[in-house]
């Protein structure tokens, strides 16, 4: 196909004059004094302040139990551990996340099993979960892709037929809710991630919400070489100043500091997803214009808190790669990303055998998705900037093959 060359989309004046990040943090004054608080005080590491915020997100999901740690990634590590995933063990989860999340069951010594997902929603699919499982199955970890959540109804139901645990990789959906339950409440256990591009920040930081008292037990002792101070757990009773290491568990601890900002970014979290559901409401109405692009699905039983806005561009209708539709909202000083590249496919996995092809539906949406910016301060502006260029895009293709 040749292209034109009287369009400014490769030349020009771009849409924007500045870099506009697909996500970014929001730190106000209120944040800034709780941190300083903490750096004034006694505690900086793991002290009063992460057992405050351990509660604060247990109330606002609706758990029992919630367990603080360094990052989403440990988080996920220990709930493997505290499942129980170990050497042998094949545990059932989505390619189309971040790496950290098979990563986890790597940790543990158990083997990723990935099934296909569902065309639609972009999450896993029920139906291949229950093509995969063997005798060698222990878990289940779904992910809440963009932050809407996965169906839940259909995956526990095959846990339960199947005596399996379900860790739900929920780095993408506080704030979500499932059939009117928020999401932290359903599964076994569910992993909360705070890196600053997530709904609340912690900086970095992580959480697993849990109803089991088993469960939060072993996540407790895990994050903390394995160490406790109980002393209704010690071996030895009639010791002072004594703690016992009943299992190899890591330095996985959340500060204080971090716990600090966690409080004070949780109240305005149900502000954050309003603002992030009325971007998502213009995004939809102004894509939904063009037939060359396939806004988010969301299910009806389902609320998304929105953490990524993934635009699907159709490549076979523009006639072009979403390599060339990337690079071109780049020149527009839009910020686009992906998310993701299908687990398997990165050449660590591949070393371990697992083959291109493997799971199509979440290949094929890879090759087609482009993220866009979205994040609370986003301005007007900066969003119309954004429907401009993906606009200016599609037009400049639509030229391409010869239509007005």
């Amino acid at each position: 196909m040749k292209k034109p060359t009287n369009l400014a989309l490769y030349g020009g004046t771009p849409v924007r004059n500045s870099y506009l990040p697909y996500a970014k943090q929001w730190i106000d004054e209120a944040d800034i004094a709780a941190v300083t608080n903490i750096l004034k005080g006694d505690y900086l590491t793991t002290g009063p302040t992460v057992p405050l915020f351990e509660q604060e997100i247990a109330e606002y999901v609706g758990a029992k139990y919630a367990v603080a740690f360094s990052s989403g990634t440990a988080a996920l590590h220990a709930a493997c551990i505290a499942a129980g995933i170990t050497d042998g063990d094949e545990v059932i989860t989505t390619p189309l996340t971040f790496a950290a999340t098979a990563n986890s069951i790597l940790y543990a010594g158990g083997t990723p099993v990935f099934a296909d997902i569902d065309p639609n929603t972009y999450n896993i699919s029920p139906q291949s979960v229950e093509k995969l499982i063997t005798p060698k199955t222990k878990a289940i970890i779904p992910v809440d892709y963009t932050g809407q959540p996965a169906a839940y109804d259909e995956i526990l139901k095959i846990a339960r037929k199947h005596q399996l645990i379900v860790i739900d990789d929920a780095a993408h959906a506080l704030g979500a809710t499932f059939q009117e339950k928020s999401i932290g409440s359903i599964a076994h256990m569910t992993m909360f991630s705070f890196h600053p591009v997530k709904h609340i920040t912690t900086g970095e930081g992580g959480m697993i919400t849990t109803n089991d008292q088993s469960l939060y037990e072993k996540l407790v002792l895990f994050r903390s070489h394995g160490i406790t101070r109980d002393v209704e757990k010690l071996h030895v009773k009639d010791e002072v100043a004594y703690y016992e290491m009943q299992t190899l568990g890591y330095n996985y601890r959340m500060t204080d500091i971090q716990a600090a900002l966690g409080i004070s970014q949780i109240q305005k979290l149900p502000a954050f997803l309003v603002n992030r559901k009325e971007l998502v409401q213009r995004y939809n109405e102004a894509f939904s214009k063009f037939g060359e692009l396939i806004t988010p699905f969301q299910l009806a039983n389902c609320q998304s808190s929105w953490h990524l806005y993934v635009l699907r561009f159709d490549t076979n209708q523009l006639q072009t790669t979403r390599k060339e539709i990337f690079q071109a909202l780049q020149r527009e000083n839009i910020g686009v990303n992906i998310h993701y590249i299908p687990v398997y496919l990165h050449p660590y996995y591949e070393q371990l055998g697992y083959p291109k092809g493997l799971c199509p539906h979440a290949e094929k949406v890879y090759e087609e998705i482009i993220t866009l910016p979205l994040f609370p301060k986003m301005t007007k502006q900066d969003q119309q900037d954004v429907i401009a260029a993906v606009s200016k895009v599609v037009h400049y293709y639509r030229h391409a093959r010869g239509e007005t």
